[in-house]
């Protein structure tokens, strides 16, 4: 580590503003505060300074995302070989190379596009490059159905960048989860490619892995099918163990969970917000099961779709849920009733993960706001009362 410290030393002088490669300086600057923890500190005001930064509380998410990623893989290539009704024949090593054949241009195409876009408008505005999309780069890939095309998640990814992030200000300042953003877009703007009973299972062959399905095929996920009133052949231990059909990175509820002790042992997350968003979605849907008005189980609701999911990486997202202890109780608990809301009385939109969690991001100042003006006025009258 000392060789390559002394070499961005060296080399450093060539991307300041006099050097031949200024044009560079923002890229330069988050390669190097990447590997090394800056050694600059603030000299005014009042600040607390701790052994971490924003560059390692985004590497610990990814960290925690990567049981869900690899899952996911695997999963693509068993919903295929099962499909094709080849599972005899196949091994877990080519079901698993299958899949991340199919997932990694996703991630890539993620990437390069929004680290494309915020190095550009960082240069652009002589500010260093933020952090922020480390993560959302690695959860857009995960929220989408394999058959998501790569040109609809590039142009995706593109908007809400720019107009869900960089125009509020970048990282820290925006108001909505971008990768719900970019979920949200191709979702309104590309339904075909989001929704339905054709997108869900890679339907081609890469490399001789994997098998071509006829055109006719079509694979519905659970929710999908209960929206149509199916009944789903998928058991519960499927669901748990998440050999269903669906968005690439929500379908384990054990992966998931892998990544929950992750984030909550590291401190990054909170647990009030995740523990609240399955005590509203539990309650709500036990109710609408008492009330016969779901065809579910009410525990179903939270292993289905991207209840977890969006509870444990998404409406913990600490720049756009709620802040406050106390608010964080009810910005949970307002996000797990609005999703099962969504699923149980809109047959057309079976999953209400992602408008449960944008319409709550729009929320979490005012909820904020509430609970410190209530905080004020109990030590007022404390002081009155005196």
């Amino acid at each position: 580590m000392n060789f390559l410290r002394k070499y961005l030393n060296n080399v450093k002088p060539n991307f300041e503003p006099e050097g031949k490669l200024h044009a560079f300086r923002s890229l330069f600057d988050g390669f190097e505060t990447f590997l090394f923890v800056p050694n600059q500190t603030s000299k005014t005001g009042v600040n607390i300074h701790d052994a971490i930064d924003s560059k390692r509380i985004m590497s610990f998410v990814v960290i925690a995302l990567l049981p869900a990623l690899l899952f996911g893989m695997y999963n693509v290539g068993f919903q295929n070989y099962k499909a094709a009704g080849a599972l005899a024949d196949a091994s877990f090593f080519s079901m698993f190379l299958y899949g991340a054949l199919q997932v990694l241009p996703k991630i890539i195409v993620s990437y390069v596009v929004g680290l494309g876009i915020e190095f550009a408008w960082a240069q652009w505005k002589g500010e260093e490059i933020q952090e922020g999309f480390l993560v959302s780069g690695i959860i857009i890939p995960l929220i989408i159905p394999v058959g998501c095309p790569l040109w609809a998640l590039a142009i995706a990814v593109a908007f809400a960048v720019v107009i869900g992030k960089e125009i509020f200000g970048g990282t820290g300042m925006n108001i909505f989860n971008v990768a719900l953003i970019t979920r949200a877009f191709l979702f309104f703007s590309y339904p075909t490619k989001m929704s339905g009973d054709a997108v869900w299972v890679a339907n081609d062959t890469i490399f001789g892995l994997g098998n071509t399905l006829p055109d006719t095929f079509t694979c519905a996920t659970p929710l999908g099918e209960i929206a149509q009133g199916v009944a789903s052949n998928a058991s519960l231990a499927d669901m748990v163990f998440g050999f269903i059909p669906g968005s690439i990175g929500e379908t384990s509820v054990i992966a998931i969970a892998i990544g929950a002790v992750i984030l909550l042992w590291t401190g990054i997350a909170s647990w009030r917000t995740m523990f609240s968003v399955f005590v509203g979605g539990a309650v709500t849907a036990y109710i609408f099961e008492a009330l016969g008005m779901t065809p579910i189980a009410w525990y179903e609701h939270l292993v289905l779709g991207g209840f977890c999911f969006g509870a444990v990486f998404m409406a913990t997202d600490p720049v756009t849920s709620a802040r406050t202890q106390c608010g964080q109780y009810w910005y949970g608990a307002i996000i797990g009733v609005v999703a099962v809301i969504v699923r149980v009385m809109n047959p057309g939109y079976p999953e209400g993960m992602m408008l449960a969690i944008l319409f709550m991001n729009m929320f979490a100042p005012l909820i904020d706001y509430c609970v410190v003006q209530k905080n004020i006025s109990k030590r007022m009258k404390r002081l009155t009362n005196k």
